[in-house]
């Protein structure tokens, strides 16, 4: 039997578990008193433990155990909740991620990893027990074998069906250490036929047992229904000799019969109230069916069905053209229903890849924590937006950006509580993250209520660096844009933390692999937020196609405002003054067979009707707040777009962000939208002509 399928869902799940511990655990913090969070806790490392222990994981289950067991003192009263327990249940997270690896791969364990193990160990036996290890206190007990007879009274909770467990299957697995000489079933537990609940154990068992194990090891046998479940294990007489020499021993049964039968055959209940239940409990799980329609998929299942979609997009494109050439009208009408459920297709397939950013967000709850006490400020993590979804490549790839934001925010941004209070701000400092849609991209935020960055020392540091000439008189947004140049630190010390200067390099860098921006707005006193806009997927868009003479552009159908045909005296004034005043707003105008030294010897289009003047239409763009105008030569339309990257041969295109192929198989050029509009908006700060 290959376990390799259960084996990564095994790992997948653990990792979902320890998140939700994390969370709840620092949850926790702010709301000591709440129960459901540490019933949240404890049901997340009880699950671990249990499916640790169904793979043999026998160094998770034995520290899993320790963290469980110092849960329920927590869920019983007998412990508080202090900031010294909470962050020794929060490096036991840590540590029982650091066991999953080794324990489910032939990698070798991390260095210190046992040690680690041994010292963690020792801090919970401290709230445990009053400081005994585990180890120690079992080693110090002798162990009891009795005569080899045992009498086990066992009672199951009813939470244990709902956990997956099978009671039956612990007594068959008890039949390995010996002989199960009899078993009585009990019924006393069992509730009116109305009130009883289909999905809940109400099952008791006395089992006399002829085995020569310890009682430890029989013990063992219930580790993961300890919780859910009474279990009473005595030393007995010879329970073979006490029955009359007529009387045969009784045979378990309980592989032959199923349960209904082996209550009624104990007169626990009637064969009607076994059927009414049966009928109940299959009305319930019909009903947990319909509600239960989540399932895993792998990630590489996802990216195939993509790639897969993707060249279906460009077939398609292909038959409409084949289509449009042919005249025929049955043939367009077929062609125009293929790309319809063409497109239907890939908004299905790309929205199985969109996931929300929330998850992403929360677990820089714990950085700040952790940070926020290591360098000595009081600092909170505001999240917002967390609901926002974007493509699942894109969250696993703008993690690190945002640990690079947010730990320079609380380093550099975030003043001590003695700055804070003379500057009248409350000690507690903030760190915000929001998300949020906008133009067909997803923006994320990461601000902070600190100093905010210092200009003046920011633009010493570049004139010193050589980043910036003395004479130069750049904006305040521009200077501060220098703190993104490669190796650029304004520290004044290095930190753990930051300082080195390599940070927000690699942010933009990142962000920009990414087909992304950044911006930053700052102000002194105040805080600064730095803005992240990303495209919502990296696969397939839907693109409005423009001509440059026999060239072919696509720009993003989002980022597209209108569209105009340029009268001859519009466009004498973009070649003039690199603007046009479009209802009073003056929009700055780029004309792309300039931008681009385009070739006017190919083809173009001319207006009949003004000999010599060229037909030329303009496409206005916006890119979050700013907007620009883009003259091309015609407009072709919508179409469907499979982007595809530009080799790193031509990375150092300015303007062009990737390709696509046509329906026709030629290649089409994909523009760089906000790259083009900032070069619009310099030409018009500068009043420079872009004719």
């Amino acid at each position: 039997m290959d376990l390799n399928p259960a084996l990564q869902t095994f790992i997948a799940e653990c990792g979902e578990l320890l998140e939700q511990m994390e969370q709840s655990l620092l949850q926790l913090e702010n709301d000591s008193g709440n129960r459901d969070l540490l019933d949240a806790v404890f049901r997340a490392a009880h699950t671990i433990k249990g499916s640790a222990g169904v793979f043999g994981f026998d160094s998770i289950v034995s520290f899993t155990h320790q963290v469980e067991t110092l849960l329920d003192r927590l869920r019983n009263g007998e412990l508080a909740l202090s900031e010294n327990l909470s962050a020794l249940l929060l490096r036991c997270g840590d540590h029982m991620a650091a066991l999953i690896g080794p324990a489910t791969s032939d990698a070798p364990a991390p260095a210190g990893l046992g040690e680690n193990d041994a010292a963690l160990s020792a801090e919970l036996a401290v709230f445990i027990d009053g400081g005994t290890p585990p180890a120690q206190a079992a080693a110090a007990a002798p162990a009891e074998h009795g005569n080899g007879y045992w009498h086990l009274s066992l009672r199951f909770g009813p939470e244990v069906l709902r956990n997956g467990m099978d009671p039956l299957s612990f007594l068959r697995y008890l039949s390995t250490l010996g002989e199960l000489v009899q078993i009585t079933t009990l019924g006393e537990r069992l509730p009116a036929l109305a009130e009883m609940d289909p999905e809940a154990c109400y099952l008791g068992f006395e089992i006399d047992l002829h085995s020569d194990a310890d009682r430890a090891s029989i013990d063992g046998v219930f580790d993961f229904v300890r919780d859910d479940c009474e279990i009473d294990i005595r030393p007995a007489v010879d329970a073979v000799t006490a029955l009359p020499a007529d009387e045969p021993v009784a045979e378990p049964g309980f592989n032959e019969l199923p349960l209904g039968e082996l209550l009624v055959a104990a007169g626990a209940v009637s064969q009607v109230a076994v059927d009414a239940a049966l009928h109940q409990q299959q009305a319930a799980r019909q009903q947990k069916t319909q509600d239960n329609r989540l399932i895993r998929v792998d990630a590489d299942k996802l990216d195939e069905l993509i790639t897969l979609v993707g060249e279906l997009v460009i077939a398609g494109s292909g038959i409409h053209a084949r289509a449009q050439q042919s005249g025929l009208v049955e043939i367009m009408e077929s062609a125009m229903t293929l790309a319809r459920l063409v497109e239907e297709v890939r908004d299905s397939a790309l929205g199985l890849r969109m996931v929300q950013i929330g998850p992403t967000f929360q677990r820089f709850q714990r950085v700040v924590r952790d940070v926020s006490r290591e360098i000595g400020k009081d600092i909170e993590l505001d999240i917002t937006g967390a609901d926002t979804e974007l493509d699942k490549s894109v969250v696993e790839r703008i993690g690190d950006p945002l640990m690079h934001l947010v730990r320079n925010a609380m380093d550099h941004g975030i003043e001590t509580s003695a700055a804070r209070r003379a500057c009248g701000k409350p000690e507690r400092a903030r760190v915000k993250l929001n998300a949020y849609h906008d133009s067909g991209s997803i923006v994320i935020e990461v601000s902070d209520d600190g100093a905010g960055l210092n200009t003046e020392k920011i633009r010493a540091k570049a004139i010193a660096r050589g980043l910036l000439s003395a004479t130069a008189t750049p904006s305040a947004q521009e200077i501060q844009q220098l703190i993104f140049e490669p190796g650029f630190s304004t520290a004044d010390a290095v930190s753990n933390l930051s300082g080195r200067g390599v940070g927000m390099d690699v942010v933009r860098r990142n962000i920009e692999t990414l087909r992304g921006t950044t911006e930053i707005d700052s102000t002194a006193g105040v805080g600064t937020t730095v803005r992240i806009r990303l495209p919502l997927t990296l696969a397939i868009i839907d693109g409005f196609l423009v001509g440059l003479g026999a060239a072919r552009y696509v720009l993003p159908l989002d980022v597209v405002v209108e569209c105009m045909e340029l009268s001859g005296a519009d466009q004498r004034a973009v070649s003039e003054r690199g603007f046009l005043n479009i209802r009073g707003e003056a929009l700055p105008v780029l004309r792309l067979r300039t931008a681009f030294d385009f070739d006017d010897t190919g083809s173009t289009a001319f207006d009949p009707g003004e000999t010599g003047r060229r037909r030329e239409n303009i496409v206005v763009v916006r890119f979050g707040a700013l907007k620009a105008g883009l003259v091309v030569d015609e407009l072709l339309g919508e179409l469907q777009t499979v982007i595809k990257p530009l080799g790193k041969l031509f990375s150092f295109l300015q303007g062009i962000s990737g390709s696509t192929i046509l329906g026709s198989g030629d290649v089409a050029l994909i523009l760089d939208v906000p790259g083009l509009i900032k070069r619009a908006e310099a030409h018009k700060a500068h009043g420079l002509s872009v004719a």
